[in-house]
């Protein structure tokens, strides 16, 4: 696991496919929802990098929303069944990145690190988990883990 850090990322295009449940169903639903989108990967035409898989989510204490998507470049062109384009906008994160193993612990020393460094989350900005798909197994591979903070500490 790597140290935390800030990060500006610009304004993504995404494609992909929503989950929308209770807590109680994650991390196996997210995992059903990577996997069958990862199927499907061929069915887009303008993705930018197909092997990197972004995955925003938003909760609150009930339920999430949890997005596969591939970032891709605007088209005019009909998207596949199932499918919906989202735009997240320009934010300042705090970054860990982790094996998709590790996640949970990189979560953890994640929120710890934005609370000793005195930075506060961005509540209503969705957060992200960016997979990079270098090998057969990507259930074992790097996550970038992104959350949201204000622009001022």
């Amino acid at each position: 696991m790597e140290t935390c850090s800030i990060v500006n990322k610009s304004t993504l295009h995404l494609v992909g496919v929503p989950y929308c449940g209770p807590y109680s169903s994650f991390p196996d639903e997210a995992i059903r929802l990577q996997t069958d989108f990862l199927a499907r990967k061929h069915e887009l035409n303008h993705v930018i990098q197909s092997n990197v898989m972004y995955c925003p989510y938003f909760g609150n204490e009930t339920f999430a929303t949890y997005w596969a998507c591939f970032e891709s470049e605007y088209s005019e062109d009909p998207l596949p069944q199932g499918m919906v384009a989202i735009t997240i906008p320009m934010h300042r994160y705090a970054l860990v990145s982790s094996s998709s193993q590790r996640m949970g612990e990189g979560y953890e020393m994640l929120k710890a690190w934005i609370e000793e460094h005195g930075y506060k989350r961005l509540d209503q900005a969705v957060s992200l988990e960016i997979f990079y798909l270098e090998g057969q197994h990507w259930e074992e591979e790097i996550v970038d883990i992104l959350i949201p903070i204000e622009d001022e500490a």
